[in-house]
């Protein structure tokens, strides 16, 4: 099957070849509307092959000229007139004719050639071979079969039929079974099928040959051959004593050649080819093929194939040529063939002749020169005509050859062709020599706008036909001189180029061409842009697979534009913005890509383009992932509790591997659970596991790089360790002594898979220290308590594992001690230093060691209140506790109540727990600044007048000395009163306030002091009565009737409501009115809140400052009348209604617990 694949390839590419015309490539550039000689552009190739599957076959041949050219043909030197037959097809204003695959398609076979004309001259183009290929048959014929004796050389012949070349020949049975070649079996050059010795096995009657004709698609079949090989056995047993020596003797033989025939070949290939010398033997041994270039080495391209017997040179030249030696030798001779190769050349142009346009009365010179080998034949035509047939007074030919006319004139136009000839070929060339004058013709349109960028370059054209030649010259519109500077460049095509253009290069330009028969013009218009930039350009990322990635890119470009400036994204050379996958997101130049994959890898480039210019930035996406799972995992080099694991790695997703985890699972303890092993840089790929006896492993490998760990590799087989000892003891042992005369051993056991085999058990030995004997138990449990033990007595401890296959290592010893028992003895010395009224410095002396009887864990000091040094009588307190867990001998207490008594004991502690306690120690602390004052209010509230009551202190913390009372005005205004004082003495709790304003809001602020200082003030406000003289300033309208009336009405209706309000109270029920929000909080006692039913949270900050005894207290900024007239109306303590101009606020200190007041 390898084989006809091959067949099918070859005969697929064959049908390709030789489809593609020939095109004309030395035209003048003239254009079409001047006066000109033809000129053949494109015809067929110089082969055109009738293939029977295409349905036609165009024979090519187009041409230019003016005026337009007429076609003619000639088929094998013939005139052919395609219009005569109506069976071909022609091309309008063409020369090309189609010839249809029909039945009569071999009628068209022939040379053809196609000339086009016009009234100046006549091209000719290179003969054109229409080939019409019969289909190759094998002949009908009978062949006998071929017998011959074991050892003797067979030769099959194949005798392809001729067809379009290149041929194939392969011998195949007809099961088409491929005969295999080898230094005995080989297929000819000249497709023979050759054996240089018979074996028996080479009976067979099937040998058929195949000859493959690709250009055409065709494969032929000869009939089958036979061969019948007669065995030498009966030779071999004749009997005689000798047969063996016999037969070795008509069998083995010296060689001689099978192909080629004679002493010598001569070779004749053509540059370019490829060489093929062969030398088939027969003889016996099988003889073996050497080859050599006679005084040379062979060249290094040569191969040697076919066993030896083909020496093979492709693309041969000149350095090839020489001659060449095959020799055919084994054990009973050798025998020679030489090979004289020569390398030929078709003709190959040296100087092709050249179109050209000459001014009149100018001298011309037409070159043509070739080389080739054998050398080419030269002959020159004008006009297709050979040249002695139009004959020039002014022309001559030189002795290279060359066609010389001097002083030219218009009747010299024509076409010359140069045709040189060989045995390998024939070329031709068409050279149009116009000789003529004509003013010039400016060919670039006029009015053409250019766009330049800044200091960017820019060519405008002006492409000029003439002749003589024209003399081009360009001026700006302002100005009438040539342009002209290092900046301003006039090419010879007429182009003007301008390098790093400037603003100041817009405007108007005119071309010029001048000769002697004439002067023209073109204007143009040039416009200078704003170059594109990118200033932000994307960056080059690395990200995980499966997440969103953004390129931005960011350009400035001349704002003229407008919307003609876009932003085109590509990756690796494909543009993105019409592109159909839906994850790529465009939007103010930013691309997205959603879902990246690897497929996303690559190069991005943002082009920032405009109709002037455009700027490109360019950035690298790397995706990285997890690595993919290991491959091939597999085990080796199995030796007992060990075995090698091998992999290969997988993808890394461009993140290198930093390591790889190598896992097991077992199939007895935790089957289904996967236990890391091992772990292996990332630069290995194979790993010796060191295993645990009497376990059935099976492995898997998985990767890790900066990204994370991939997916883990397919499973090992299996592979179970024999049984073995224990390598390892228990660990983590622990010795606790929970009572006083034992001592408990724990330890961590081992695992299932760390015992190594069945019959796990632990010995336990232990003795006291300074003992030689130790004490022995086996157990299977993983903890055992010895008893009896003294108490808190250092003990060795080992213990070792074993099972069925023997012990394990030796164990460590380690130290502990038995049991403990509480301390006996209380630290001594201890005493208090009192550091301030609420922290004392205790000191003690350490219990000794003996007294212990364990561990020291530390000190415990542990106090309790006696009394307030204000009341005579003692009472036991809630006791603290302090820890210590060092060995220290002080410690200090902090949060004691001033002015009060206290007892204080240490004790020592151990794992047992504590030791009895020191004998107590009492100590008293000092005063200090007394609590806030409580049921702090103003009660009997007047005009000018107000009473304060209060109750002292909860903690006193000391002797009261007296009260500090601080009062102030806080209208609603930007400034607040004056802060006065007042001195109460210690055994007041009310005070008669006068001289105060009237309807003017208070604040007042009241603080306990003992003999260390004063303690935080308690607060109050409210807002005296108006004066009578108020009511007169509605003296213009009390006397109105109306208004008494309303007055009245009024009075009434809040009658009523009082009423209600004490029938309500006296039911239970609160008449709960929240009040509006305070303004002016205590700012000695931020966030304490009245426990009142209408509390408010005092938390606003107050406008002003005040000056205070301690000189830290701030004043609030009043309240205004609206504000406090707005408030529900209240009842002072007698019952008296105050009405909208009252209202006081209470504030009673948080450490008050449960004391609620209503206000009615």
């Amino acid at each position: 099957m390898r084989l006809l694949w091959k067949i099918g390839v070859t005969l697929l590419l064959g049908a390709c070849l030789n489809i593609f015309g020939r095109y004309q490539t030395n035209a003048l550039d003239i254009p079409l509307d001047v006066e000109q000689l033809p000129t053949i552009t494109e015809y067929s190739p110089a082969s055109l092959i009738a293939f029977r599957f295409e349905e036609s076959f165009p024979v090519k041949c187009e041409a230019t000229g003016n005026p337009l050219p007429q076609f003619r043909w000639t088929k094998n030197g013939q005139d052919f007139d395609p219009y005569q037959d109506p069976r071909l097809v022609i091309l309008e204003d063409s020369g090309t004719f189609v010839i249809p695959n029909n039945e009569n398609l071999i009628e068209f076979q022939g040379i053809y050639r196609c000339f086009a004309t016009n009234k100046l001259g006549t091209a000719m183009s290179e003969e054109i071979e229409f080939i019409v290929p019969s289909v190759p048959k094998f002949p009908k014929e009978n062949i006998d079969p071929v017998e011959v004796m074991e050892g003797q050389s067979v030769i099959l012949e194949c005798n392809p039929p001729k067809g379009l070349p290149p041929m194939q020949i392969y011998w195949m049975t007809i099961g088409l079974q491929h005969i295999e070649e080898d230094e005995r079996v080989s297929v000819g050059l000249n497709g023979n099928l050759y054996f240089s010795n018979a074996i028996v096995t080479d009976s067979s009657r099937d040998y058929c040959c195949f000859a493959a004709f690709p250009r055409i698609r065709t494969v032929v079949q000869k009939y089958a051959m036979s061969i019948n090989v007669k065995s030498n056995k009966l030779l071999k047993n004749s009997g005689t004593g000798s047969g063996t020596g016999y037969a070795n003797f008509l069998l083995e033989r010296k060689p001689s050649l099978l192909t080629p025939i004679g002493k010598e070949t001569h070779a004749y290939l053509v540059k370019g080819e490829k060489l093929q010398l062969e030398c088939i033997a027969d003889g016996f041994p099988t003889p073996k093929v050497e080859w050599v270039k006679m005084g040379h080495k062979l060249p290094e391209k040569a191969v040697v194939e076919s066993h030896g017997k083909l020496l093979t040179i492709k693309m041969v030249n000149e350095e090839d040529e020489g001659k060449y030696m095959c020799k055919a030798k084994n054990p009973h001779g050798e025998v020679a063939h030489y090979f004289h190769v020569t390398v030929e050349e078709p003709p190959e142009w040296e100087i092709e002749p050249q179109s050209q346009l000459v001014t009149i009365g100018a001298d011309v010179a037409i070159k043509c020169a070739v080389k080739g080998n054998p050398p080419p034949s030269v002959k020159w035509r004008v006009n297709s005509l050979p040249l002695n047939e139009v004959p020039a007074s002014n022309r001559e030919i030189m002795k290279d050859g060359t066609i010389f006319i001097r002083n030219a004139s218009p009747v010299n136009s024509a076409v010359y062709q140069c045709e040189a000839t060989n045995r390998h070929g024939t070329i031709l060339a068409n050279g149009n020599i116009m000789v003529m004058n004509i003013q010039p013709v400016i060919l670039t349109e006029d009015n053409l706008q250019y766009m330049a960028v800044e200091r960017k370059g820019i060519i405008m054209h002006c492409k000029v036909f003439s002749s003589p030649i024209s003399s081009i010259t360009w001026s700006k519109a302002d100005s009438p001189d040539a342009v002209e500077g290092e900046r301003f460049s006039v090419h010879t095509n007429g182009s003007l180029e301008i390098h790093n253009a400037m603003k100041e290069d817009m405007g108007e330009y005119s071309c010029f061409a001048q000769n002697t028969e004439g002067k023209v013009a073109i204007s143009s218009t040039l416009e200078v842009k704003d170059p594109t930039r990118i200033v932000d350009s994307p960056q080059d990322l690395r990200v995980l697979a499966g997440t969103t990635v953004q390129f931005s890119c960011q350009a400035e470009f001349d704002s003229s534009f407008g919307s003609d400036f876009e932003i085109l994204w590509e990756k690796d050379g494909v543009a993105l913005n019409r592109s159909e996958d839906t994850r790529y997101v465009l939007y103010d130049g930013v691309l997205e890509i959603i879902n990246v994959s690897f497929g996303d890898q690559g190069l991005y480039i943002c082009v920032a383009r405009t109709p002037a210019d455009q700027d490109t930035a360019v950035a690298q996406l790397s995706v990285v992932d997890v690595p993919d799972p290991p491959e091939n995992a597999i085990l080796s080099e199995h030796n007992g509790r060990s075995v090698k694991l091998l992999w290969i790695p997988g993808d890394d997703h461009n993140s290198s591997v930093t390591e790889f985890v190598i896992e097991f699972e077992e199939s007895q303890f935790e089957p289904g659970s996967w236990k890391e092993l091992k772990t292996v840089p990332g630069n290995h790929h194979s790993a010796l596991l060191k295993l645990q006896g009497h376990v059935d492993y099976r492995f898997r490998v998985s990767a890790i790089n900066e990204v994370g760990r991939g997916r883990p590799s397919l499973l090992t087989e299996r592979y179970k360790t024999p049984s073995s000892a224990p390598d390892k003891n228990p660990e983590n042992i622990k010795i606790e002594g929970h009572l006083p005369h034992e001592m408990d051993i724990n330890w961590e056991p081992l695992s299932p898979i760390e015992c190594n085999g069945p019959g796990l058990e632990y010995k336990v030995s232990y003795r006291r220290q300074g003992t030689e004997d130790w004490v022995e138990h086996i157990i299977k449990r993983h903890s055992f308590v010895v008893k009896n033990t003294p108490t808190f007595v250092l003990y060795e401890i080992k213990i070792q594992a074993k099972n069925h296959d023997g012990w394990g290592p030796d164990p460590k010893i380690i130290t502990a001690y038995s049991g403990e028992d509480f301390p006996t003895a209380a630290p001594e010395d201890v005493s208090v230093e009192v550091m301030n009224n609420t922290v004392v410095k205790v000191r003690w002396a350490h219990v000794h060691k003996d007294k212990l009887h364990g561990h020291l864990g530390g000190y415990r000091v542990s106090w309790w209140r006696l009394r307030s040094l204000l009341d005579l009588k003692k009472t036991h307190g809630d006791k603290h506790t302090l820890t210590f867990s060092e060995e220290r001998t002080h410690a200090v207490v902090t949060g004691l109540r001033p002015f009060s008594e206290y007892s204080l004991i240490v004790m020592a502690f151990n794992g047992r727990g504590n030791g009895p306690g020191s004998h107590p120690v009492s100590f008293k602390t000092p005063e200090g600044v007394p609590g806030q004052v409580v049921s702090f209010r103003a009660t009997t509230i007047q005009k000018h007048k107000v009473t304060l009551t209060w109750a002292p202190p909860i903690d006193a913390n000391g002797v009261l000395v007296g009260y500090i009372l601080q009062y102030q005005l806080i209208n609603n205004t930007v400034e607040v009163g004056p802060l006065m004082t007042l001195n109460i003495s210690a055994d007041s709790n009310k005070l008669h306030l006068h001289d105060l304003e009237a309807l003017s809001r208070y604040k007042f602020y009241l603080r306990s002091c003992t003999l260390v200082g004063c303690g935080p003030a308690a607060s109050e406000e409210c807002t005296t009565v108006p004066e009578a003289s108020l009511a007169s300033i509605h003296g213009g309208i009390s006397n109105q009737g109306w208004f008494i009336g309303l007055m009245c009405a009024i009075a009434l209706l809040t009658l009523i409501v009082l009423i209600a309000c004490f029938v309500n109270r006296n039911k239970g029920g609160k008449y709960s009115v929240k009040e509006k929000e305070d303004l002016h909080p205590d700012l000695e006692s931020p966030g304490i809140n009245d426990d009142t039913e209408y509390s408010d949270n005092d938390e606003k900050p107050l406008k002003g400052s005040l000056h205070s005894l301690n000189g830290d207290l701030k004043a609030d900024s009043g309240d205004s009348m609206v504000d406090y007239g707005e408030e529900d109306a209240h009842f002072n303590e007698d019952g008296s209604f105050i009405g909208e101009y009252s209202g006081c606020k209470e504030r009673v200190s948080m450490e008050i617990k449960g004391n609620n007041q209503s206000t009615a």
